[in-house]
């Protein structure tokens, strides 16, 4: 996610909004768990993976939506 932005501006963000930084941090927790389920190292069962891939959604589109509220503020 963010991979097409500047790094500094992501870093600056993650800085200064403790929201910001909270969401990356537990977006960042559910891809590792979600790519460990994906490998068969973390075994889970179909409802919890389902839930853990919504709620990484959800903090995906808070993220967006925080940073184009950003953008679109400078």
């Amino acid at each position: 996610m963010f991979e097409n932005h500047q790094k500094s501006e992501i870093d600056a963000l993650l800085k200064t909004n403790t929201e910001f930084r909270s969401l990356y941090q537990r977006h960042q927790e559910l891809d590792s768990k979600l790519r460990d389920a994906d490998l068969g190292v973390l075994p889970m069962d179909d409802t919890t993976l389902h839930s853990l891939k919504k709620e990484k959604l959800r903090a995906k589109d808070r993220l967006v939506l925080m940073w184009e509220r950003r953008n679109a503020a400078h």
